[in-house]
């Protein structure tokens, strides 16, 4: 009952502190409301400042592209106002969702790249997911370990058994997941501390083994935020470039693979993949 408690102490502290963030705004770009059309927007905007018929933007977590799209254009607006702003509210955002194994990580990753460019985004989206999911390491060691092993009792025992079996490559195995994620990668973030997984290799393993991940995500936050159209997106530059990373993200998950073949054991493994419709 107790790590119940605290665990809700948690998370309505993160929570009241990341709602305080994003209730506070600087001033921010108004627009006319979706029904005006470009020739109201022309004739009216005088008038409609004074009337109060802009509506201000909101931030929330993107659901979709297009939603993405919206929340990019207004950090960007933010971003050359109030730098340190928007990098904290968006460090805050994305902790809060990795620490709480939350899903949208993908859409945080692609904000990454749309706001801050390919390389700057890439280094610190692999920070943040691998700050984040230690913290989410943490707060299961210490709030939730009875209650995963109850809810996942045949995934974490099977995850268990595989942890022991390559205890002599452990770092080897912990990559093969995170580059071929057989079970998600939430609920090896919590089940983690549970089947004994130092947390210097977890850490490690969580940096290292998602650069794939976030590398793609990143790079096509930094190409959309350039494009203007579908056509832009399909010339021959911006495919060449497509193929390109896709290449550099499958190097190294080629070669964990080749290694995994003659060194790791992972049969049976894959029925962690249960985990995932339990939570659909």
């Amino acid at each position: 009952m107790r790590s119940i408690v605290g665990l809700i102490v948690v998370i309505t502290a993160a929570t009241f502190y990341l709602y305080i963030l994003s209730s506070y705004l600087p001033t921010g770009p108004r627009q006319l409301p979706p029904k005006a059309t470009e020739n109201e927007e022309k004739s009216d905007i005088d008038t409609n400042k004074d009337s109060g018929e802009f509506k201000e933007h909101r931030l929330k977590f993107p659901s979709d592209l297009v939603e993405l799209r919206e929340l990019a254009e207004l950090l960007q607006f933010y971003k050359t106002e109030h730098t340190g702003y928007v990098l904290l509210l968006f460090c805050s955002a994305y902790l809060y969702k990795q620490s709480f194994a939350i899903p949208g990580s993908s859409f945080l990753n692609i904000l990454a790249g749309a706001l801050f460019g390919p390389w700057q985004g890439l280094v610190l989206a692999c920070v943040l997911t691998t700050v984040g999911s230690t913290m989410c390491y943490l707060l299961s060691q210490a709030f939730g370990k009875r209650y995963i092993t109850n809810l996942f009792p045949g995934q974490v025992s099977m995850l268990q058994r595989k942890v022991e079996e390559n205890q002599s490559c452990l770092f080897f195995f912990l990559l093969f997941l995170r580059f071929f994620p057989m079970t998600p990668n939430w609920f090896l973030n919590m089940s983690a501390p549970i089947v004994n997984i130092p947390v210097t290799f977890f850490f490690f393993s969580v940096f290292i083994g998602l650069i794939p991940y976030n590398f793609i995500c990143v790079q096509t936050g930094s190409m959309l935020s350039e494009v203007s159209s579908l056509d832009d997106l399909f010339s021959w530059g911006k495919v060449l470039q497509l193929l390109c990373i896709a290449c550099v993200a499958l190097l190294p998950g080629t070669l964990i693979r080749h290694y995994s073949q003659t060194h790791l054991k992972l049969d049976g493994l894959e029925e962690n993949n249960g985990v995932n419709k339990k939570t659909q």
